[in-house]
Order: structure tokens, then C-alpha cells, then sequence
């Protein structure tokens, strides 16, 4: 158990865990970060000439996004556990290759069912990567700045919605959908190699194993902390995965301005997520009941004002970063309730946060072929967050309850 960490408590009376060396590092693992988030979101502003060419319904095209996902919940989990005994810097190697390579046989899916299998087998790295990537960029600097180091990596998966995500989806729109595996494989090609040379290596912890990593699964916050991640970011899916022809056909914008409005989701991202890492190291909890609150009266906002454009681009940044508002605190929840298995914590935040990008998608799909309209996913948005608001709300009165407990025993 302290051996995982030791690393880490060496590094921190050193000002050197703060030198260009380390930022370099962790700049490298975001990048990373970057070919992930840009590989998961793109899909989403393609919706619409991806159904057209395979000739399949939006909700069909919406399984496509849930296939990803749910790749991630099974392989987060599954990789962190099968790689405990590797190098961590071998183990982001590997799964960096990993998800290359799977981004290029989505590339060449010749129909339907091929993209599906290979948009699972992609998300199959995603949540073990984070998870490691995280690790390591805290035992580069000291203990007070480990949770800004994790904060830094996950920026790569926010930047991605500002950068990466228009850029390919605009380049998808004038090369072709398909194009946007190609740019994502040379992006997983830049940051294999920036982590070769700038990650330090270190040998596997000591004592490490499937089983040591496994045993951090019986602690029951650890499950109410991926609860709350499901349902209340599900909430934010369910908007997200459909905005491409909600703006097409509620707001009425040319499909020409869909990649400023992945963008514009981007730039909350990276605001909420900025933010949230601020908040969350004073109180982990009062910010996820403000994200879930948020998510909630944004996105009810949003189901009743998007057929006016400037209003609904307002409500895309607000309603981005009110969701980055999760991912912060919650990696952080997962980490302190949890801490004898570091790397399966990390790495499980993201199987919740994409296992709620599969029910959001599937629930938002499911809405609009019973016929409700575009509309009708937003208001599926706020009844997740709600759901995830009582759990949180739940959890944080566990926590109260056991800490006065030796209170009321004296």
C-alpha cells in the first residue's frame, strides 16, 4: 500500500519535482489526454454525415458513441488491474499503441457492426491511461501539488474540445468523417513518442498486484462516487451526444457553424474543469452538489431556449463547464476513498464518466425515436443530474455521520 506512494513522498521536499523536466513530462502525458478527448467528442459533431454515409438512423449513430464508451468502463478497470505489475511508463506506452491502432481500424470499417466493434476496442485504453497517466504525473511533483499534476492531464482532455474537436470536425466535414481516425492516430503516434522521452522510468511499485489493486473495490464510497459520476454526468451526455442535429434542426444554424459550437463546449470544459480543481481542494463535495445543480437548471434552460441561437451558445458553454465541474472533484473522491488502490481509482472515474456517456446517448436516443423531439434529451439531462444530486447528497451524509462518531462516543 505505501509502497505505491513512496515515489510521491520522496519527490515533495524537492523544488526540483517542479522544473521544466517534470512540466515537460506532464505535458507529455496530456497530449495523450488530448488524442483521447479528441477522439471521443469529434464523433459526436460528425453525427450527422456519419448516419448519411452509412445510411443508418440517429439513434443507430448514437450507439456508436455508447460502443466507445462502454469499451471504456469494461477496459478501465480490466487494464489497470492486468498492468499493476508493469512500469507504469510501459503500461502508458502500451496503451497508447493500443488505442493508435484501434483508431485506424475505425478508419477502414467497412460498414455498421465493423465501426462498432472497433469504436469498443478503441475506448478499450481510455479510462486505464488516464488512470496511469494521472499516477504518474503526481509522483513528479510534491504532495501539495499532486491533485494540480492530475488536473493537468485531464486539461489535455478538456483542451481537446477546444482545439482538437473543432479542428477535426471541420476537417472531417471537408475530407470526410473518416478522416478524423487518421488525424486521432497521428495524435495517439505524437504522444507515444513525446512519452518515450520525457517520462522518467521507474520500476513497477513494489508489491503491486491484480489482486492489492482489486482490494480497493470494497470501499463503499468508492461505489457512490461512481454512482454520482454515472448519472449525474449522464446527465451532460444526453445533451452533448445529440447537439449536432439539435442545432441543426431546433436552432437552425448552416452546418458550417458546428465546429465553433464544439469548440465553444470546449472552451467551458476547460473553464469548469480549471475551476473545479480550484473548488474541489476546498471542498469535494459541496462541488459536486453545485455541479449537479448546475447541470439541472442548465440544461432545462436549454431545452426551452435553443431554438434561439445566441441564447443556445450561452447554454453550450455554461452547460460544458458545469460538467467539467464533476470530473475534478470526482477523481479527487475517488482517490481519497480509495487510496491503497490509486490507479484503479483514477482509472475508474472514467469508466463512470463513460458509462454515463453511454446511458446519456442511449437515453437521449431513446427519446427521440419514441418521437419527443430534439428537445426531449436535455429534459432526460435533468433528471440524471437530479438523480445524481441525491446521491451525492446521500454520500456526503455518510460522511458526516462517520466523522461524528468518535464525537459522540467520548
Amino acid at each position: 500500500m505505501s509502497t505505491a506512494q513512496a515515489p510521491a513522498a520522496k519527490a515533495s521536499p524537492a523544488p526540483t519535482s517542479l522544473t521544466a523536466r517534470a512540466l515537460i513530462a506532464i505535458a507529455a502525458l496530456a497530449v495523450g489526454g488530448f488524442g483521447i478527448g479528441t477522439t471521443e467528442f469529434t464523433i459526436m459533431g460528425l453525427l450527422d454525415p456519419m448516419v448519411r454515409d452509412l445510411r443508418i438512423s440517429i439513434p443507430e449513430g448514437g450507439h456508436v458513441i455508447s460502443a466507445y464508451a462502454l469499451g471504456v468502463v469494461i477496459g478501465a478497470p480490466s487494464f489497470a488491474a492486468l498492468g499493476s505489475r508493469l512500469p507504469r511508463k510501459t503500461l502508458a506506452l502500451s496503451l497508447l499503441a493500443w488505442f493508435t491502432l484501434a483508431n485506424a481500424s475505425s478508419f477502414w470499417a467497412a460498414d455498421y457492426h465493423w465501426l462498432l466493434v472497433s469504436r469498443f476496442v478503441a475506448g478499450l485504453p481510455h479510462g486505464a491511461y488516464f488512470g496511469v497517466a494521472a499516477v504518474i504525473a503526481g509522483t513528479l511533483v510534491p504532495v501539495t501539488r499532486r491533485g494540480w499534476a492530475m488536473s493537468m492531464v485531464l486539461m489535455g482532455l478538456s483542451v481537446a474540445n477546444v482545439v482538437g474537436v473543432p479542428f477535426v470536425t471541420w476537417l472531417g466535414q471537408h475530407t470526410g468523417w473518416r478522416s478524423m481516425f487518421l488525424a486521432v492516430g497521428l495524435i495517439g503516434l505524437l504522444a507515444f513518442t513525446a512519452v518515450i522521452f520525457t517520462v522518467p522510468h521507474e520500476p513497477a511499485p513494489e508489491g503491486a498486484s491484480m489482486k492489492s489493486e482489486l482490494r480497493g473495490l470494497r470501499h463503499g464510497q468508492l461505489w457512490f462516487a461512481l454512482a454520482i459520476g454515472t448519472v449525474g454526468f449522464g446527465g451532460f451526455f444526453a445533451v452533448y451526444s445529440y447537439i449536432s442535429p439539435t442545432l441543426l434542426t431546433v436552432t437552425k444554424v448552416p452546418e458550417s457553424v458546428l465546429p465553433v459550437a464544439v469548440g465553444v463546449y470546449g472552451v467551458g470544459m476547460v473553464v469548469g474543469n480549471w475551476f473545479a480543481g480550484i473548488l474541489a481542494d476546498k471542498s469535494v463535495m459541496g462541488t459536486i452538489y453545485g455541479a449537479c445543480i448546475g447541470i439541472m437548471a442548465l440544461e432545462a434552460s436549454f431545452a426551452l431556449f435553443s431554438a434561439w441561437a445566441p441564447i443556445a451558445f450561452v447554454l453550450i458553454f455554461l452547460i460544458g463547464s458545469s460538467g467539467s465541474f464533476l470530473v475534478a472533484p470526482l477523481q479527487k473522491r475517488l482517490v481519497d476513498v480509495a487510496p491503497d488502490a490509486p490507479s484503479l481509482a483514477a482509472s475508474l472515474n472514467h469508466s463512470a464518466l463513460n458509462l454515463a456517456n453511454s446511458l446519456g446517448a442511449f437515453l437521449g436516443g431513446a427519446v427521440i425515436a419514441a418521437g419527443l423531439g430534439l428537445r426531449a434529451p436535455a429534459w432526460v439531462g435533468v433528471g440524471l443530474a437530479f438523480l445524481g444530486l441525491l446521491l451525492a447528497l446521500v454520500s456526503g451524509a455518510l460522511d458526516r455521520r462517520r466523522a461524528s462518531r468518535p464525537v459522540s462516543s467520548v
